[in-house]
């Protein structure tokens, strides 16, 4: 086995705290950060520890056997979630979405905002200045930014296309579904790395349905999802918007982006142009 970085392994100290002993496996995606280390997930801490504190409470307070499994967190012999910078939880098991699996990440996350519809929205949202965080303020209409030369034009598009729409109740939505639900067998589907935004429901829809013109196989049944949402094709612009402009800010100063990304952009707004106007006619 190819041996990790010092930095990608929790301190024995660490294991320590939570009570955990084993040699650390490195596991496929969590940005390349997370380690199964005796039966547990450890990775560093996203946020500053009350955030984590957060969300590790709230998915102690979910019901099982509502449509879906979240991962439980592990907590340290003294009630902490956070130590030394580090986080640790249940590890579960699964094959990842969306591909085979798109209506199963949708009604995952439907049964997991049905579970949220009552959670009090975060202080801490408002602090957020992460590129996505940036992206969902401009998706609403409640910031304003300049992106890379390479993205001005399907910008340019989407802002064209974008039109109010009824007020709906917003509340706490996962906002990076498409990739973070996991199918194993009859189990409940599990919802893993929570991005917390504070929108309708069917917008977090609308970026899955966004995630899979972009860079998936998206079956063209989809385009249609929402059910029936009267502002259905204005969320999915509006989840358009939100991956340009969070991959527009995170391109940072070089604003160099990809080859091949804004063609990827470019394609998309056609679709939701093409669609937009056969319904309108």
């Amino acid at each position: 086995m190819t041996e990790l970085p010092s930095n990608a392994v929790p301190p024995s100290a660490v294991l320590d705290a939570f009570g955990v002993k084993g040699p650390p496996v490195p596991l496929v995606g969590g940005q390349g950060r997370s380690v199964l280390v005796g039966g547990f997930v450890f990775k560093p801490a996203e946020g500053p520890d009350d955030e984590v504190e957060w969300a590790s409470s709230l998915f102690e307070s979910l019901a099982p056997g509502s449509g879906f499994r979240v991962p439980l967190p592990l907590r340290a012999a003294d009630g902490r979630s956070v130590v030394d910078g580090w986080t640790a939880g249940e590890f579960l098991t699964g094959e990842p979405g969306p591909r085979k699996h798109w209506a199963g990440v949708l009604s995952a996350g439907r049964a997991f905002h049905a579970a949220l519809r009552q959670v009090p929205r975060p202080d801490f949202l408002d602090r957020h200045t992460h590129p996505w965080a940036v992206g969902d303020r401009v998706a609403w209409g409640e910031q304003d930014v300049d992106v890379v030369d390479d993205l001005s034009a399907p910008f340019s598009a989407l802002l064209e296309l974008r039109r109010p729409v009824e007020q709906e109740a917003a509340q706490l939505i996962h906002g990076d579904l498409t990739g973070n639900v996991l199918f194993a067998g009859d189990e409940a589907p599990a919802v893993i790395d929570f991005s917390p935004y504070w929108r309708p429901p069917v917008f977090a829809e609308a970026i899955v349905v966004a995630d899979g013109l972009l860079w998936f196989d998206l079956p063209s049944s989809l385009l249609t999802g929402g059910g029936d949402h009267p502002d259905w094709q204005q969320m999915l612009v509006r989840a358009l918007i939100f991956r340009l402009v969070a991959h527009s800010e995170g391109a940072g100063l070089s604003g160099q982006i990809r080859s091949g990304e804004p063609e990827r952009y470019a394609r998309a707004v056609d679709v939701v142009v093409r669609k937009l106007t056969a319904l309108q006619g």
